[in-house]
């Protein structure tokens, strides 16, 4: 049964893979996540553990240097999710249970994920992963 939920899971990831490099991007932009401490959260631990963020990321990496695509690795401690995506003004009291992202500055407002996807995106601050 584990083998069958691992291959299950590899698959997925596959077809996510090839999905996002069948449309040929100009590049792939990853945030290094700090894995082995959001593990220390002993009521997120499980559910980390299960997403194999290791495998995906390698898979990524290699199926896109095989085509040519630049993988763009963003540093863990890149304040993505604090850092509006407008105006550039750093909200330090954000915590983790603020699911939505609203800043001060020029009142925008988005949610925190797609705040911070939209600064991995834009951020000068990355190394290529091959």
């Amino acid at each position: 049964m584990y083998q069958r939920l691992t291959n299950i899971q590899s698959d997925y990831q596959n077809k996510i893979i090839a999905t996002t490099v069948r449309t040929k991007p100009r590049w792939v932009a990853l945030e290094d996540l700090n894995v082995k401490g959001m593990m220390k959260n002993r009521h997120l631990a499980k559910a980390i553990s299960y997403q194999s963020f290791y495998n995906f990321k390698i898979k990524l990496i290699v199926k896109c240097q095989q085509l040519g695509i630049p993988v763009h690795l963003t540093n863990r401690f890149e304040p993505t999710s604090k850092v509006c995506h407008q105006c550039g003004y750093k909200k330090v009291d954000l915590k983790l249970q603020d699911r939505v992202y609203e800043c001060k500055s020029c009142d925008y407002t988005e949610d925190r994920d797609i705040n911070a996807a939209l600064n991995i995106r834009d951020t000068e601050n990355f190394e290529l992963a091959y």
